[in-house]
């Protein structure tokens, strides 16, 4: 990997956790029940904070940008999430969620000058972002920006995150790698065991379909580990994801870069040290 690709998986792992929040904290599952949404698992709310900024979208719209869910699953909760709620008191609803949320982890820090300029830097990277033909980034970057320094750095780096998101899509699209063989190949590789992608949704027979044509490929083994031929594929997936995700931080500079990578430092430690997000989202299996 070049050392400018290495910057770039460096930020992705620094801001995918504080957008992560959303999903595991406490104060999020509460607004998705006063929204009306059911708590005692956390996917009505994912599906309606992820997919809110698409606005009232369909489910084969959110398969699509999705990706490694099932489509069976997306329809458990897609469209009908804008029944309990419309996208627009969900997208409010989302801001609430963060600002309590943050200012709980973070405490006087969230409205500290550090966090006010990591806000602007991360903006600035944000704006700088592509996103024709990335869908969830351009939704997300078409939502107005918050006012507040803590919220403006979750909005920034939930752009940046749909970006990379979209940007993973494409390139595992390219690679020839359907929703289900994208995570079969993943486990192939020991990013994580098959268990943990089982909350996407597919049944033991779709893994095993996608686990044979790896095998006929020759991506894959008998017993799922990948083979060479699969393991080159999957760092090409990467490579090619960090490229199409680089832009927004060469926009930065180094400078601005190295100074947001500082301010941040203390922010990861403490979401990473909450205990609220579980070690898959914080090594980045399921970023799509």
């Amino acid at each position: 990997m070049s050392e400018e690709l290495g910057r770039v998986r460096q930020m992705w792992h620094l801001l995918e956790p504080l957008h992560a929040v959303l999903y595991y904290a406490p104060e999020a599952f509460e607004e998705a029940a006063a929204l009306g949404y059911r708590t005692e698992e956390r996917w009505p709310g994912y599906f309606a904070w992820r997919a809110a900024p698409l606005g009232a979208a369909g489910a084969e719209r959110v398969v699509e940008t999705f990706y490694s869910f099932s489509p069976g699953m997306v329809r458990e909760y897609i469209p009908a999430a804008w029944s309990t709620a419309s996208p627009d008191a969900v997208l409010a609803a989302r801001t609430r969620a963060v600002d309590r949320a943050y200012r709980a982890l973070f405490g006087d820090l969230a409205t500290g000058p550090e966090v006010a300029e990591a806000a602007a830097l991360a903006r600035r990277a944000a704006e700088a972002a592509e996103v024709t033909g990335r869908p969830l980034a351009g939704a997300n970057a078409a939502v107005s920006w918050p006012d507040a320094p803590h919220l403006v750095l979750w909005h920034a780096a939930t752009v940046l995150r749909e970006h990379r998101g979209d940007g993973h899509v494409a390139a595992l699209a390219g690679a020839g790698l359907d929703p289900v063989e994208s995570l079969v190949s993943f486990a192939g590789i020991g990013a994580a065991r098959p268990e943990v992608f089982a909350s996407r949704g597919w049944s033991g027979g779709e893994w095993d379909a996608a686990r044979q044509r790896l095998l006929e490929r020759g991506l894959s083994e008998k017993d799922g580990t990948a083979t060479e031929a699969g393991r080159t594929l999957r760092a090409e997936v990467e490579r090619r994801t960090d490229e199409q995700a680089a832009a927004p931080w060469r926009a930065l500079g180094t400078a601005g870069r190295e100074r947001l990578v500082e301010l941040l430092g203390p922010l990861w430690v403490t979401v990473l040290g909450s205990g609220l997000l579980p070690s898959e989202t914080t090594l980045g299996i399921g970023k799509v």
